[in-house]
């Protein structure tokens, strides 16, 4: 999913790191530091519209690695949150950096994660444009509920569940429905799904160069 927000500044104390409140964050994540950027998958390619297996071994060197990665990976993109079979891996994982609505900024992963929608009664649905780093350069209106419930693991196999509000609540349905093999494109109307790709087509060379731009940048 790609930023709406200001990027988070270094010293943010309103920050959340897996649902849990701390002084101070990087603007760059210890695992963006880590990682190496991998390619990411444009609609259009099988994965994205395969349902992601689960993970089944926690804590290994490879489930780490793909996440350093995919945290690069984000980052370079300019994306609030990447899930794996964006970086053509079609597990149940993604990883966020996304700030809401009151300026709180949520950074974390997510393995094997259940999307928990409140009762009708307790939620709204909000029109807000959405993009997404698969769909290189475009925006659309998607109707979203403004609270979500994700409940899920890190990657060491510990019980993670995370609240979203507003454009944070966004993030975790969109990466959620990439993870059940649809992107925000399945959400629209024939004739806006059409804009999109247009919007694409025509963009789609600029964004890649600004990505290529950033990674070199990010590599010094």
């Amino acid at each position: 999913m790609s930023v709406r927000h200001e990027q988070p500044r270094p010293t943010d104390r309103r920050v959340r790191l897996h649902g849990r409140p701390v002084d101070s964050y990087p603007a760059l994540s210890p695992e963006g530091e880590r990682g190496s950027v991998r390619r990411v998958t444009v609609v259009g390619e099988e994965i994205l519209n395969r349902p992601c297996v689960e993970v089944t071994e926690f804590g290994s060197r490879d489930l780490s690695a793909l996440i350093d990665d995919m945290f690069r990976t984000m980052y370079v993109a300019d994306g609030a949150g990447l899930a794996a079979n964006q970086v053509d891996v079609g597990l149940r994982l993604f990883v966020y950096d996304c700030r809401d609505d009151y300026g709180i900024r949520h950074v974390g992963h997510l393995v094997n994660p259940v999307l928990d929608l409140p009762d009708p009664g307790g939620r709204r649905l909000v029109d807000d444009y959405e993009g997404c780093l698969s769909v290189p350069g475009a925006r659309m209106v998607v109707p979203r509920t403004d609270r979500a419930v994700v409940r899920g693991f890190d990657m060491d196999g510990n019980a993670l569940v995370i609240e979203g509000t507003g454009y944070f609540a966004r993030c975790l349905q969109h990466e959620s429905d990439h993870l059940a093999g649809h992107t925000y494109l399945d959400r629209l109307s024939r004739r806006d799904r059409k804009d999109a790709l247009r919007q694409m087509a025509d963009r789609c060379e600029g964004v890649l160069a600004r990505r290529d731009i950033k990674a070199a940048g990010l590599s010094r």
